[in-house]
Order: C-alpha cells, then structure tokens, then sequence
C-alpha cells in the first residue's frame, strides 16, 4: 500500500467510527459523556490525515497514530466503567456524595441527565460500543505508524 492509501484509511477509519457513532444517535442511542470524550481524538485524527495528504511533514502520522491511542485508551477506559472495574466520572455514572440537604439530594437527582456511562446501551458479540472503539482505534494506531515508517 502507498503512503497516501494508508493515509486515507486511517483517517478514513475515524471518519468512519464518526459516522457510526451518529448513526447510533440517529437510531436513538444517545451518547454520554465518556462517549463524546472519544470522538475528539477521532476528530483531530480526521485533520491529521488531511493535513497529511498535502503535506511530507513527518511528524503528522506520529501525530495520528497519537490521537488513535487517546481514543483507543479513553474506549478501554469507558470499558472499564461499564463493567464495573473502575468509577467513571460521578457526573455520569452511579457514584457520587450523598452529602447535602435532602432537597439539594433532589435537586441533583432532577437535574442530571439520564445517560449514564456505566450502563452498555447496545453491544455485539458481548462487546459494547467503547470496547469496538478501542479495538478499532489501535489497529487505526498501527496504520497511523505503518505511515510514520514510510518514506
């Protein structure tokens, strides 16, 4: 494969994970927090692969390559949170102080949102949507430096 077909594919990959994740939303699966922390890794990678189809600047694919891993990391760590190894961020999972008046306790409860992150909305194969993005997001990695090699 050529520099600019790796290119494509890697950042097309994102693209593509991108594009999923809204057809979820679309299909009623709206995304929570941990969710959308995943897709700006996704989102700089998709710039990265433009930029580095016109450009030889070689730090770029190194600069993909890093953006797959945060997304890829962040997915592990949404994983972990849905199957409980882990607390998730307290505004959107099942923790959180119970401290505060009664009536703050209320408010609290009426204000936040009803996505969670530690819930699996949909899954394939015993796997939810943040372990896909994490498998998917490293093997985007390793085309990213499969790019970085060229030369």
């Amino acid at each position: 494969m050529t520099r600019t077909q790796l290119i494509l594919l890697a950042a097309g990959g994102s693209a593509a994970l991108l594009a999923g994740a809204h057809v979820f939303e679309a299909l009623g699966y709206a995304p929570c927090k941990l969710c959308l922390w995943q897709r700006g890794p996704h989102w700089a990678a998709v710039a990265i692969g433009l930029a580095a189809l016109v450009t030889a600047w070689r730090m770029l694919p190194w600069a993909g390559a890093l953006a797959a891993a945060a997304t890829g990391a962040l997915g592990v760590y949404h994983t972990g949170v849905e199957r409980g190894l882990w607390q998730g961020p307290d505004s959107c999972t099942s923790g959180g102080s119970l401290s505060g008046s009664a009536e703050d306790l209320l408010n609290e409860i009426m204000a936040a949102p009803l996505i969670r992150c530690d819930e699996v909305a949909w899954s394939l194969f015993g796997l939810s949507m943040a372990s896909w993005n994490a498998i998917l997001s490293f093997a985007l990695m390793a085309l990213w430096i499969a790019v970085a090699r060229r030369r």
